[in-house]
């Protein structure tokens, strides 16, 4: 492709001294860099051994202690009978381990949901059955003593008696654009990370599910202009197909939600009443059984987020007793529950908090009475594993060395803490079930991830993959190197970053600078992990490529993570606006070719950041969104409130609304069929832009969702962004 002039004959000569060869940007983009994907390994009930999926055929029992395979558990060319069965997508296993779940021809409706065909392979007889003959299924799961199943279809749930080989339904009224049973919607699908909404009861006698009246949540429709009709052979497709979608705008209606139990003794389903509030204007983000039949543990969560209530419902009294009720000036994180384990025989849980001003494990009676913090001090715990119950043992990760990095730790019922780890770069545990060893999965910016098996205490047993031919590769290419630092900001902020400069920086030369960020609420880019992009590929090109986590960002306390809240943009577009700055001051920059790119949360900052007084020639926005007005109800309002609550601070917040305050060359991106942050934040925008006098570049990618997949897609997509920086920075 013939490059198009730049008028400015010293932009030229900088450029045209590099040869922007595409075939480093297009390893990057093509996952060359990328650690093998390691399958996560499911711990027996033993504790000794794991089973992995291996090519989508077999799966394999592994010795931890070894890593040898010491039986193979299902191949799917030796069974008993033939099988349609060709390739299996993903497994679980009952809790007895005598019958396992495989799955293929799965097909993906949002993010995370999907529907497939489902198999029960019953390893003694080495026999596989059809879970149902009525329809492909979706997110099944066995009753704890493994003679149940129930699923979903359709938006309702049934149930399979593994004994007599039946199926039956649990509810019948489930219904598209109306009611759906035991499975989220898409906002909770989305904002709440979980699918299925449905928990057997600890004696397998009980379903609890949570009930969506989707009813009064307004469609969004989206056009499909590649997808053939299915009654049609066409190549090319003359009527585009639409999808439409429940989607929940900020302020507008979300979804009824309720909590049934269904008892399948006497067939009957109930509802629980958590109090006598007629109030339905709130979420059920989780809902978990504790170790009685008696008691569901319900949680409740306010429409604006700041209040979680934990309640417990008895299924055959409907009747519920709030027991634990969390509360902030800004959002409590729903994330915290999926951490939350009631201990066994103990009448007690565990759950994290940040009522100190940091994320930590707190020990409560089931009564509601805080016993003790299992945690304490100046940084946030970022993952809990498990809590061992015969020993009185917590196993957590933390952010306690730096909040660039990760270690996992242990503190025992005295309190005494142990570091498992070496307290370099991002370590992430898979513990067996009895809690008796890891596996560790760590990587540094200079280190692709190692894999090694840990015992309880911290030695290592063996090494399982070190990655030595990956790094050898990336070593050969002698690409420059990616280094941390921090600066102090003019409101006496320290900020955390990282930066990749041209190998051999000329003394006499300025180079251009991108800053890349997303800086959304509780993220974090600046880690040390391994993690190969396109910055390497614009520093063999010349420029220095840096990024910082501004306010909002993760690791650092409540304070530091929340103080965005109900004005998203503001205070992450100055932060940005001061690395930019302290970046010109730095002798080898020139302070008028400065940019900045990002995508989804990070695109919405790079119009804010070009919407500034600020120094920023050119930026890149993938997937932007534009107003929050726009945006779904359950993470805007997290940190935005309604917007009739906080008018002014979506008025602040919106590049739609300061569009005339634009500057410098833009290139804004979007696929098509985003559901998540869709098209019309794009569309809308360059309409102002167009109405306002600005030019821009814009680039669509047809029927693309959020993430803009494909090996081809990505290629094309990066090449773009780049030729645009070439030309304009």
């Amino acid at each position: 492709m013939k490059r198009i002039l730049i008028t400015s004959l010293y932009a030229f000569s900088i450029i045209s001294s590099y040869s922007h060869d595409y075939e480093l940007l297009y390893k990057i983009t093509d996952g060359e860099f990328r650690p093998a994907k390691y399958d996560i390994p499911r711990s027996m009930n033993d504790g000794e051994h794991y089973t992995l999926l291996v090519e989508n055929k077999y799966i394999l029992k592994y010795s931890y202690k070894t890593g040898q395979v010491v039986d193979t558990v299902l191949d799917i060319a030796h069974l008993r009978d033939e099988s349609p069965m060709k390739t299996v997508l993903g497994y679980e296993f009952c809790p007895e381990e005598k019958r396992i779940l495989v799955y293929e021809n799965a097909v993906y409706r949002y993010r995370r949901s999907f529907t497939a065909d489902y198999y029960v392979f019953e390893i003694a007889r080495n026999e596989l059955t059809p879970l149902s003959e009525y329809g492909a299924q979706e997110a099944p799961l066995f009753s704890p003593d493994g003679r149940y199943i129930a699923f979903a279809r359709e938006n309702n749930l049934y149930l399979k008696k593994m004994d007599f080989g039946t199926e039956s339904a649990i509810t019948k009224d489930g219904e598209a654009g109306k009611t759906i049973n035991g499975i989220a919607d898409w906002v909770y699908e989305e904002e709440f990370g979980q699918v299925r909404y449905f928990a057997w009861s600890p004696d397998s006698k009980m379903l609890a599910y949570v009930k969506f009246d989707e009813s009064d949540v307004k469609e969004f429709t989206m056009p499909m202009y590649l997808t053939p009709k299915p009654e049609t052979d066409e190549e090319v497709t003359l009527y585009p197909n639409s999808s439409k979608i429940k989607y929940p705008k900020a302020g507008e209606n979300n979804s009824i939600v309720s909590v049934c139990v269904y008892d399948d003794y006497y067939k009957s389903t109930k509802t629980m009443k958590l109090d006598d509030s007629k109030h339905t204007d709130f979420y059920i983000p989780r809902i978990k059984w504790t170790n009685s039949e008696e008691q569901l543990a319900v949680f409740r969560l306010n429409r604006n987020q700041n209040r979680l209530e934990m309640f417990l419902s008895n299924p055959k009294s409907t009747l519920s007793k709030l027991i634990l009720t969390e509360e902030d000036n800004h959002y409590v994180d729903y994330s915290n529950i999926d951490k939350l384990q009631f201990i066994d025989k103990k009448n007690t849980f565990i759950t994290l908090s940040e009522r100190d001003g940091y994320r930590h494990v707190y020990q409560y009676g089931t009564n509601g009475n805080l016993m003790k913090q299992l945690t304490k001090g100046n940084w946030d715990v970022t993952d809990v594993y498990g809590y061992d119950t015969k020993n009185d043992i917590l196993y957590y990760q933390s952010a306690e060395t730096s909040p660039l990095r990760r270690d996992i730790y242990s503190v025992n019922k005295k309190g005494k803490k142990t570091r498992l780890t070496n307290g370099s770069g991002t370590h992430i545990a898979y513990f067996n079930k009895t809690l008796s060893c890891f596996i560790d999965n760590f990587s540094k910016l200079e280190t692709p991830n190692k894999l090694s098996l840990y015992d309880a205490n911290g030695k290592q047993i063996r090494v399982i993959e070190e990655n030595t031919a990956l790094l050898q590769k990336f070593n050969e290419l002698q690409l420059p190197k990616k280094e941390f630092f921090s600066f102090t900001t003019s409101e006496n902020i320290e900020l955390n970053g990282w930066v990749v400069k041209p190998e051999h920086l000329e003394t006499d030369k300025k180079y251009p600078l991108l800053l890349v960020q997303y800086s959304g609420p509780d993220s974090q880019e600046v880690r040390d992990r391994w993690n190969v992009g396109w910055e390497y590929y614009l520093a063999e090109n010349g420029y220095v490529v840096a990024c910082i986590d501004g306010r909002g960002t993760a690791a650092r306390g409540s304070e530091f993570r929340k103080c965005t809240c109900r004005q998203l943009g503001i205070l992450e577009t100055k932060d940005q606006i001061a690395a930019a700055e302290y970046f010109a001051r730095q002798s080898y920059i020139d302070e008028s070719r400065i940019g900045i790119w990002g995508w989804s949360f990070g695109g919405f900052m790079t119009l804010m950041a070009l919407s500034s007084d600020s120094i920023f020639r050119a930026g890149i926005a993938v997937a932007p969104v534009t107003d929050w007005r726009f945006y779904n109800t359950a993470y805007t309002e997290r940190f935005m409130r309604r917007p009739q609550e906080n008018f002014k601070g979506y008025e602040n917040s919106s590049p739609l609304l300061n569009v005339n305050n634009l500057n410098g060359n833009l290139l804004i991106i979007h696929g098509t069929a985003d559901d998540n942050v869709h098209v019309q934040n794009t569309m809308t925008y360059i309409q102002r832009l167009v109405e306002a006098d600005k030019q821009f570049e814009m680039q669509l990618y047809t029927d693309k969702n959020h993430s803009i997949l494909g090996k081809q897609t990505r290629r094309h997509l990066y090449r773009r962004m780049s030729d645009f920086l070439f030309k304009n920075l």
